[in-house]
């Protein structure tokens, strides 16, 4: 898998490609400290109570998480709960964000470049190359 990091808002987001299932995972807790003002101060906490409230709610959001090793702030490979492009959009549902529908887009936005890079993978050698 490859790992990356994009930017929301100055937020560092952090993803993977899944070349075998062919889609994104999303850190779960990147993506509650871009739309949960709370989570700034302690994303991975927010996270948890989320996960806790969802399981008890009976969200089929948190069956569907895996954990897969992203690169840490310290810069450890650290097992992360992850989503799918749909499953994250399913978490972005249960957090109310002013943030959700520019978030939506943003990933629509990482979408649409994969599918570019697919086609022609040229782009994908450009766009590594910018960074």
């Amino acid at each position: 898998m490859e790992n990356k990091i994009q930017l929301f808002e100055s937020v560092k987001v952090r993803y993977v490609w899944d070349a075998e299932n062919e889609e994104w995972m999303f850190s779960a807790v990147d993506v509650c400290n871009v739309l949960a003002e709370s989570a700034s101060i302690d994303p991975g906490a927010y996270w948890r109570k989320l996960k806790q409230r969802l399981i008890e709610e009976g969200s089929e959001v948190v069956t569907n998480c895996h954990g897969l090793k992203l690169k840490a702030t310290d810069g450890k490979m650290r097992l992360t709960d992850c989503f799918t492009t749909k499953d994250t959009l399913r978490l972005i549902q249960s957090i109310p964000s002013p943030k959700a529908e520019p978030f939506k887009m943003w990933l629509a936005q990482i979408g649409s470049e994969r599918l570019d890079e697919i086609a022609d993978p040229e782009k994908a050698i450009l766009r590594g190359a910018e960074y």
